[in-house]
């Protein structure tokens, strides 16, 4: 069992790695093409797209991939009762983008740019769930390789079609160009399904009986799922929330629309992704946790539950303070290796350590989940959701800037890291 999970942790990590280079080579061609005009508009919708990835889910991939791993279900039987359950949510919910997206754009986003961007959401998200539903299979079997796989292949797909977007479609204004992006996951989940339909085991032939919906499936899958779909949905939440009591507070005291969106765009677009950089590595560890924490929590092994959680957070200390200490001293040079442009440098500064605190949240919220703590879980998001919500707009009244959105990040992130860390120490005692 350990060197199954070690050997899981080491091919998460390498194909990470991979996808997080890759992942930031996107990011960097995605600035250059939409420049911090188009990338503040992509932020500033990126929150709803979130939001309503992990509503269209609900939180099934996680109950997928514990349920596979006790190995007592019809895998087949369990994956078709929450494909249809899934698809059922997804077809109500592009229906309420469609209707609200209008509304969502001009009332609460200030911003007639970003409706057709939220519009074409809607047409996104059902490729995402099967996607995710497909990688909880394969995560439940402990089998991470499909995954890394399909991540590197969907990722170079992505790589190709937003080097065909700025040299065909350059001409565009930037509303249809931020669309356009958003339009192209649909291809990149495509192909990312169809990897990951190569991996299925040949003896994975469905029969009539497989594809009849169970109630005690879905009885099951809602137990673990609803609880774990509240939690993301707090945070989904809050981040959709934010652009939104960021704008109308700033506006209030004085600060204009034009200068929101843009410096909204540079903390996101730039000055975040740097700094959570190594979270390929706290991503990898809490992936590979859940399957294998469930199994020996269930079988009474708390002792080796202890100490893979030490190791996950040492391990996650480690890399955080040594990356934290080179953004810290050099936040200009890696901004513009990367970007081109320094700007976002006074954020990366305040940030960087703050997520110390960030990369450790990971894993143990991963613990939390595979210990059946996905209450626990949801009640520390909450909290930390309530402190950022609360203190945004405090904040943003002291006419601070962008600061004052930092300083609600900050407390939130700390906040939420402490309450699960002692709900997993109360735990494992």
């Amino acid at each position: 069992m350990k060197e199954k999970f070690i050997k899981s942790t080491l091919i998460l990590m390498i194909g990470v790695v991979i996808t997080k280079i890759l992942g930031m080579v996107c990011k960097v061609i995605l600035s250059r093409y939409l420049k911090t005009d188009g990338i503040g508009i992509y932020m500033m919708i990126l929150p709803s797209f979130i939001l309503f990835v992990n509503l269209a889910s609900f939180g099934f991939p996680v109950s997928i991939s514990k349920l596979v791993s006790q190995g007592d279900k019809n895998n087949k039987k369990l994956i078709f009762t929450s494909t249809i359950f899934v698809m059922l949510i997804n077809i109500l919910l592009m229906i309420f983008i469609l209707i609200f997206s209008k509304t969502l754009a001009l009332k609460l986003l200030h911003s007639e740019k970003c409706l057709i961007s939220l519009m074409s959401i809607a047409f996104v998200i059902p490729f995402t769930s099967i996607s995710s539903l497909l990688r909880s299979y394969f995560f439940g079997r402990e089998k991470m390789l499909p995954h890394i796989i399909s991540n590197i292949v969907e990722d170079l797909v992505r790589i190709l079609l937003l080097l065909i977007l700025i040299y065909k479609f350059n001409y565009l204004e930037i509303k249809y160009q931020v669309a356009l992006v958003i339009l192209s996951n649909i291809i990149c989940e495509i192909i990312s399904i169809i990897v990951l339909f190569l991996f299925l085991p040949k003896n994975f032939v469905i029969t009539k009986k497989d594809i009849y919906p169970s109630r005690l499936y879905l009885k099951e899958s809602l137990s673990i799922s609803v609880p774990t779909t509240l939690t993301r949905l707090v945070s989904s939440v809050c981040y959709f929330l934010e652009p939104i009591i960021l704008t109308n507070t700033l506006i209030l005291v004085g600060y204009s629309n034009q200068y929101i969106v843009y410096e909204y765009g540079i903390i996101n677009g730039y000055s975040l992704p740097i700094i959570l950089l190594p979270s390929f590595f706290t991503l990898a560890l809490s992936q590979a946790l859940l399957p294998n924490i469930s199994k020996e929590y269930n079988n009474g092994n708390v002792k080796s539950v202890k100490r893979k959680v030490k190791l996950s957070i040492f391990f996650s200390l480690i890399i955080g303070i040594s990356f934290t200490i080179i953004l810290e001293l050099f936040p200009e040079q890696i901004l513009l290796l990367l970007y081109k442009t320094n700007k976002g440098a006074k954020y990366i500064r305040i940030l960087a350590p703050v997520c110390l605190f960030q990369y450790v949240q990971s894993p143990l919220s991963a613990v939390l989940d595979a210990t059946g703590m996905s209450k626990e879980n949801f009640i520390s998001n909450t909290v930390g959701v309530l402190i950022r919500l609360i203190f945004l707009p405090l904040f943003s009244l002291l006419k601070i800037g962008l600061f004052g959105y930092i300083l609600s990040t900050s407390l939130n992130i700390v906040a939420v890291t402490y309450l699960n860390y002692k709900q997993v120490k109360r735990k494992l005692k």
